[in-house]
């Protein structure tokens, strides 16, 4: 009995230095991105604390100024349109690869694989000379299809290992009541395997928004992303204008992640009382 006393009160003081740590890790990673925020509200033209007092002036210039507004509407028509091309191409290329055993099979899914594990710079060079010969560069088709070549592998994963617990007969079921392919996929196939699509598509939408050095080698002056002004905010001049461009762009992130999440848990939720 006291055995078991102490062995319990020892397991509940692990879990609790556990969590402890586990919490104080968090707030290491998360404060350097809180610290933004303050500093766009600051009434003085510098990044510095404490506060010069509190002031909107930062967001106003944000939302007045072209290169700005220019900059955020570039990032609204490269982002979504990539990610909606990453995700179609890599829900299709994880569908091949987990239900074939094709030969080469490995060296596929290595080329998909290796704009994430390649260093970005030799990716940009590959892209751009690669772009080069086809005058994509200085356009927004190449940056298109280039945020989609690197969103690619995060769909690719996210959708294979939802694949890996998909019950195929269900398919076959579906096929064998004359069902075509394409409504097997849709009516089936994709309700099930949409919380890892959508998950992939957050992933894509994410490192398109973030992309810096590929759009540094294949933007012009007129396609400047969002972080890509932000960039060059800090080397020419730096003002707390950069600071509300963070803010916007972490509010903007964490209201889309809670979005989503909201979505996968709903359709994970109808896809258990479907099983049942």
């Amino acid at each position: 009995m006291f055995k078991h006393y102490y062995h319990s009160k020892g397991w509940c003081w692990a879990r609790y230095c556990f969590n402890s740590f586990a919490l104080l890790v968090l707030v290491f990673l998360i404060t350097p991105v809180l610290v933004i925020i303050p500093l766009s509200f600051n009434g003085s033209s510098f990044l510095t604390y404490p506060l010069d007092g509190i002031s909107l002036q930062w967001y106003k210039t944000f939302f007045t100024s072209e290169a700005w507004l220019g900059a955020l509407q570039n990032s609204l028509i490269i982002a979504p349109i990539a990610t909606l091309l990453a995700t179609a191409l890599g829900t299709l290329a994880a569908m091949g690869i987990t239900r074939s055993n094709f030969r080469g099979r490995m060296l596929f899914m290595t080329i998909i694989m290796s704009p994430m594990v390649t260093p970005i710079v030799i990716v940009a060079v590959g892209i751009y000379f690669f772009f080069a010969q086809l005058n994509l560069t200085n356009s927004y088709l190449g940056l298109i299809l280039a945020h989609t070549v690197l969103g690619l592998p995060f769909v690719v994963i996210t959708v294979s290992a939802t694949l890996r617990g998909y019950n195929i007969y269900y398919s076959k079921a579906a096929a064998s009541l004359g069902a075509s392919p394409f409504m097997v996929f849709r009516t089936v196939t994709f309700p099930l395997i949409a919380p890892g699509v959508i998950s992939g598509a957050l992933f894509a939408f994410a490192t398109s928004c973030d992309e810096i050095v590929v759009t540094l080698f294949l933007a012009s002056p007129k396609q400047h992303t969002l972080p890509m002004q932000m960039f060059s905010g800090i080397r020419e001049n730096v003002e707390p204008t950069i600071a509300a461009a963070a803010t916007i762009m972490l509010i903007s992130s964490a209201g889309l992640l809670l979005t989503i999440e909201w979505i996968r848990r709903r359709i994970e939720k109808i896809r258990i009382k479907s099983n049942f």
